[in-house]
């Protein structure tokens, strides 16, 4: 862009100018002709500062006085040529007016942008971030940090701000500690990353840092919130980002997810499960480095037990893999949460007696990793497509212990056999050898019982435990019985007639359940016994010839000759002891005649 403009005002203030309009003049030409290629801002700075070489008014705004300070440097717009020049004013304003403001210290850091090359001599963009960490850093309801829309003390019972006695209508806001969040997200990232270093430098607490990035990364990742979905809990509590309008290209999301994973926190608990989740699968579509996703594997095994089974359902991106679902992925979760449970003590609980374990605290994130894995394994079990090895490596991979029963897992096995119909014999046990069937609950017992998918030995093995577990119960009502009918007897305890009352009944329940264990047990038993005959009927070979058959019936008709033999032998044996009871009779009257 041409300027056509007065030698005098310009250097009259500025040395640059002065030097080259010198130089310019001293060539004789008539016209002087000055190229300026690096102003900062442009033609539209410089035409700023020419009209403030001029002596017009100039309006100092957060959006021009960055440009402006920059080009007065670069121009020589000192002190020595005139009092007030451009890099006093813009200096005074920048100070007083911009760095005191929110609002505008982030209108001022956005355009630092452009002018990299006198960052480092100016500090300009090094103050606009100590300005908004220092703010962002302070408890705004205190600080006032941002300014307080319609702020004062008056306010009426509704909550709005009364103006000399008359409601305005306006309500005070309650700021939290989010509240910069997204006013931070405009931000380009290498600022971004610079606002967040002085921040923790500043002893901000972590949880903030990582809801700020959780924030970033959400509006700067599109596919983060399609991996989300509807499972975000924090969604009502923390202000949502605001969608761009052109997405970045993958390349930049590469780049971000990687620089996101060396910033966020490592302490457990500081980062929702559910976003950890979704910057895995991210990740995954994305392709990045496998180091990469092997960092949001074990930031995800930390914090396992509070992941829901929504979150394990991570679909597969790969064209290599044939199931619907990553079970590999979840397998390394995993594998990161045992160790990681292992190095704090908690993975290997102690014995005490006849090796009964001991209640632990550290038992409760393992019990609820098990039960989520189970949920998991059910889920994934009806994928035709899943090898019996993988199944049975995830499954195996819970410790004995953390599992209390093993109904979660039956239920998972059971939906194995009936999605792979398939499977032989010997990969039927071999599957159901992973349950534990003095772990199975009596419902469990009860549907196990009568599933046909399950191996024959699976099943004896089954009602053998419920068998056992219904003895060992009704032994136990039974102690109890006696214990309250002996309190009752003897009376050393000395209850009153109301706690009579309410151990009779507790009695009373107690036989009835008695009476139905009873009944269950001689079901079972019943089973029990027919499924055995049918095992010997079944292993029995058998081979119908007619010398069998003659053999046989002729072995009916002597067994029937014997019968007929023994029962007249028999008849005679009652015949002659009624004649000998009737004679001592008959002698007893006569001793009682005489």
């Amino acid at each position: 862009m041409s300027f056509h403009l007065h030698k005098f005002p310009l250097l009259s203030r500025s040395g640059v100018m002065e030097r080259l309009i010198a130089e310019a003049s001293e060539e004789g030409e008539e016209k002087c002709s000055i190229c300026l290629p690096d102003i900062p801002g442009g033609a539209k700075t410089f035409e700023l500062v020419a009209k403030f070489c001029y002596g017009v008014k100039l309006e100092l705004t957060a959006s021009n006085v960055v440009y402006l300070r920059c080009a007065a440097e670069h121009l020589e717009m000192t002190e020595e040529y005139g009092e007030g020049n451009l890099i006093t004013k813009t200096e005074t304003f920048l100070n007083q007016v911009v760095l005191r403001n929110w609002k505008d210290s982030l209108r001022a850091l956005q355009t630092c942008d452009d002018i990299i090359s006198y960052d480092d001599e100016l500090n300009v963009t090094k103050r606009c971030i100590e300005s908004l960490a220092m703010k962002a850093s302070t408890d705004p309801n205190l600080s006032g940090w941002p300014i307080m829309e319609y702020g004062g003390p008056m306010q009426s019972p509704g909550g709005s701000v009364l103006w000399n006695g008359i409601s305005a209508g306006a309500r005070v806001k309650n700021t939290s500690s989010d509240w910069w969040y997204e006013d931070a997200s405009t931000l380009s990232f290498p600022r971004y990353k610079r606002l967040i270093a002085v921040m923790e430098s500043r002893g901000i607490r972590q949880e903030i840092i990582a809801g700020s990035l959780t924030f970033y990364a959400k509006k700067y990742l599109p596919g983060l919130n399609r991996c989300q979905g509807a499972t975000d809990t924090n969604s009502s509590t923390c202000v949502a980002p605001v969608a761009l309008e052109a997405p970045p290209s993958e390349e930049d999301q590469k780049l971000l997810l990687e620089e996101i994973d060396r910033l966020l926190p490592i302490q457990k608990g500081l980062v929702p499960t559910n976003f950890l989740f979704g910057l895995l699968q991210t990740a995954l579509i994305l392709q990045v480095s496998p180091c990469y996703i092997s960092n949001f594997e074990k930031r995800i095994g930390m914090q396992l037990d509070q992941a829901t089974l929504e979150d394990l359902l991570i679909p597969n991106f790969s064209c290599s893999m044939e199931t619907l679902y990553n079970v590999d992925c979840v397998q390394q979760i995993l594998e990161h949460f045992l160790a990681m449970d292992q190095i704090t003590g908690g993975a290997s609980p102690s014995l005490v007696g006849d090796g009964q374990i001991t209640a632990s605290p550290s038992l409760t994130p393992v019990t609820l990793v098990a039960k989520l894995i189970d949920g998991y394994l059910a889920e994934v079990a009806s994928d035709v497509n899943l090898k019996l090895p993988k199944f049975q490596a995830l499954a195996a991979s819970v410790p004995d212990y953390a599992r209390h029963l093993d109904d979660g897992l039956y239920r998972a096995v059971d939906i194995y056999l009936k999605s792979h119909p398939w499977l032989s014999e010997t990969e039927k046990e071999q599957l159901c050898q992973l349950m534990d069937c003095q772990k199975l609950s009596l419902e469990a017992c009860t549907h196990a019982a009568q599933n046909e998918r399950l191996p024959l030995r699976i099943v004896v093995q089954i009602l053998f435990f419920e068998q056992l577990q219904l003895r060992t119960s009704i032994t136990g009502c039974l102690l109890v019985s006696d214990n309250l009918d002996g309190s009752r007897q003897s009376g050393l305890a000395g209850p009153t007639e109301r706690g009579w009352a309410s151990t009779a009944r507790e009695n009373q329940v107690l036989k009835v359940g008695m009476d139905n264990m009873r009944t269950r047990v001689s079901e079972l038993e019943k089973e029990c016994s027919n499924m055995k005959q049918e095992i010997e009927r079944l292993g029995r070979v058998k081979s119908f010839t007619w010398g069998n058959v003659s053999k046989r019936f002729g072995f009916k008709l002597k067994s029937r000759m014997c019968s007929a033999q023994e029962g007249s032998i028999s008849n005679q044996n009652t015949e002659s002891r009624k004649n000998e009871k009737l004679k001592d009779r008959q002698g007893q009257h006569k001793k009682n005649s005489t």
